[in-house]
């Protein structure tokens, strides 16, 4: 074993392997959680974590004390749930979006769009402001979930670090922003607090991409740097989900290290943006 207690030798590897798999199936049949099609560096990397963050000597332990102490359970999960995110993350596909997306939705009376994996809210926030700029907020329903019931309450909150806001400034400049982005939100003694309006239209619910189906019928769905964590089973069984929720012209938008490519669905869309990972349902 090397210093983090991480196996290095193939029988060890092996072993590790079976202990994670029925660490997942424990949860699965348990909880009702299914994390057995994530994918296996990312879920491993999470499982050592919780492992030596508990003080356990094996996987096998964390099993045990998973299945007994439910405390714990919710713990694992936290570490399970990806809560990378910032306002306008990645600002050249906001500024794609309003280019070529924000056309296509000014001609619908009405529009929906589901922002699956919303993590903390803060992309969220960004497409409510895009929109509001653009004059279609109004008109426009946002839902936007995530497995994570915690990361929803912050969401919904709306309260934010205020060190992040120069780099959020930044992102939002960068992505085409029209208006003075300090505008949004007024400064309070815990951080920053976006103004209530920017949620009316959103409704924050918790979702399972592995286990829900489908709720609505919408616009366009974002689901941005989530996949990567799944394997080519799981990626396509989601893939379904997403193409059997978008109505015809409807618009997928994935993260940049993401891609309807290799999938069965690759000619039932086409390319908005290749550079940005922005796809229209055509069939």
């Amino acid at each position: 074993m090397n210093e983090f207690n991480l196996p290095n030798h193939p029988q060890e590897e092996n072993l590790e392997k079976l202990e994670i798999y029925l660490l997942l199936e424990g949860i699965y049949l348990q909880y009702g959680y299914d994390y057995r099609d994530y994918a296996y560096p990312s879920i491993r990397r999470r499982v050592w974590h919780r492992v030596l963050a508990e003080k356990l000597p094996t996987i096998t332990s964390l099993l045990d004390k998973v299945l007994h102490d439910v405390s714990c359970f919710e713990r694992l999960i936290a570490d399970f749930s990806i809560n990378v995110t910032e306002m306008f993350r990645d600002p050249l596909f906001f500024k794609e979006f309003k280019d070529k997306v924000i056309p296509m939705l000014r001609t619908y009376p009405s529009i929906r769009i589901w922002h699956a994996g919303c993590s903390t809210g803060e992309e969220v926030y960004s497409m409510a402001i895009l929109l509001h700029e653009a004059g279609l907020y109004d008109k426009t329903k946002i839902y936007a979930t995530d497995i994570n019931t915690d990361v929803l309450k912050t969401a919904k909150n709306g309260r934010f670090s205020l060190e992040h806001m120069k780099k959020y400034t930044s992102n939002y400049m960068q992505a085409g922003g029209e208006e003075a982005f300090s505008d949004y939100y007024k400064v309070t003694d815990s951080g920053v607090k976006f103004h209530s309006f920017l949620t009316e239209n959103v409704v924050f619910a918790q979702h399972n991409l592995v286990t829900d189906s489908s709720f609505n019928e919408f616009h366009v769905i974002l689901c941005r740097n989530v996949l990567i964590y799944f394997n080519k089973d799981l990626q396509n069984k989601v893939h379904s989900l997403f193409y059997n929720s978008l109505g015809k012209f409807g618009v997928l938008c994935l993260g940049n290290k993401e891609s309807i490519n290799y999938t069965k669905f690759d000619k039932m869309y086409e390319e908005i943006s290749a550079s940005q990972k922005i796809y229209k349902k055509i069939k």
